[in-house]
């Protein structure tokens, strides 16, 4: 493989905005270059890692702080993470940016109305009914990036104009992609 400089590629969006998708077609790209690539999948983490916590905001804190340091560890060994996660707190966000050195924010937004109606999962709609309590952007709060990389629309943007947004700003980043 490359010789390539180590970074994380922090997805951020509501549930249903394109987050897993994009990611993996990122990491589809980057190894048909060679590059080593780990994607850190929200769902994934929720079962293996972080197993037992809540959907609380400390518990939402300590999920992301927890990616942070897996994220931080392979990005410290020479590999291109992706990370796909809800992290709905800007807080939390800027903890784990301040710890990484080459870190690139994309907001994967989606207006809330698209998603409801996409709702592959039911989860909105369930969320709605009163079912899920919890639920980002439904009956919890999700704080947008304010100064992301890439903002990619999922409701408007092609999976590959979404890819080559984030492609670009790596370049800029120096990545060497």
């Amino acid at each position: 493989s490359v010789d390539q400089p180590a970074c994380v590629v922090w997805i951020t969006g509501m549930s249903g905005a394109g987050k897993s998708t994009c990611a993996n077609a990122l990491a589809d790209r980057l190894r048909s270059s060679s590059y080593r690539v780990e994607v850190l999948d929200g769902d994934a983490i929720r079962e293996r890692l972080s197993k037992g916590l809540t959907y609380s905001r400390e518990d939402r804190n300590e999920n992301i702080r927890r990616i942070g340091f897996v994220a931080e560890l392979l990005s410290r060994n020479g590999v291109i993470v992706i990370v796909a996660a809800i992290s709905p707190y800007r807080q939390a966000r800027a903890e784990v940016r301040a710890r990484i050195p080459n870190f690139l924010e994309v907001y994967a937004h989606c207006p809330l109305d698209v998603l409801i109606q996409r709702d592959a999962k039911g989860l909105y709609k369930r969320a709605l009914a009163g079912e899920i309590a919890h639920f980002t952007g439904i009956n919890d709060p999700y704080e947008p990036p304010q100064a992301p990389e890439v903002t990619i629309d999922s409701s408007t943007d092609s999976i590959e104009q979404g890819v080559d947004r984030i492609w670009t700003a790596l370049q800029r980043q120096g990545v060497g992609v």
